[in-house]
């Protein structure tokens, strides 16, 4: 890891009208609008959907390295993140996230201690831990067993 600070950048560029154009070097371009709840088009990223996929994928790469340094095995995580937008002091702001996250592990695992990490990763996570709002995790963890199906544990 390179040492801190880190520095990130992305710009966007729009017109008066459609979509904006957001990019950062080295990546591919994305297409973004206000979403439908602020009258965009559906099936187009907004602000508010790229802010909580962030806190999904931050989750999941957090994980993956929690793992890692706790020598878990695991085989597949899912996580799906709720961002509750309210009005507060006549500002609009995200007040709450909820991580629900499943994750699939071999059938001999202690899933106490699979859970626990899951813990740690939303604890752990940087992009939720830059942001305002309550955080609850969801989580459930399911032993793989060896036809594949999975049970929850």
């Amino acid at each position: 890891m390179h040492p801190y600070p880190h520095t990130y950048t992305a710009s966007a560029f729009g017109r008066r009208n459609g979509a904006v154009s957001v990019s950062s070097p080295l990546l591919p371009s994305l297409e973004t609008s206000p979403p439908p709840q602020f009258g965009g088009p559906e099936g187009v990223w907004s602000p508010e959907t790229l802010l909580v996929a962030s806190l999904a994928d931050c989750f999941i790469l957090t994980f993956r390295g929690v793992a890692r340094a706790a020598r878990l095995e695991w085989l597949d995580l899912e996580c799906r993140v709720e961002g509750i937008l309210e009005r507060v002091d006549g500002e609009s702001q995200f007040t709450r996230y909820v991580t629900y996250a499943k994750l699939t592990v071999p059938s001999n695992t202690d899933t106490a201690r699979a859970r626990e990490l899951l813990e740690r990763a939303e604890h752990g996570c940087l992009i939720a831990n830059s942001v305002r709002g309550v955080r609850t995790l969801n989580a459930q963890v399911s032993l793989a067993s060896a036809t594949g199906e999975t049970a929850p544990a």
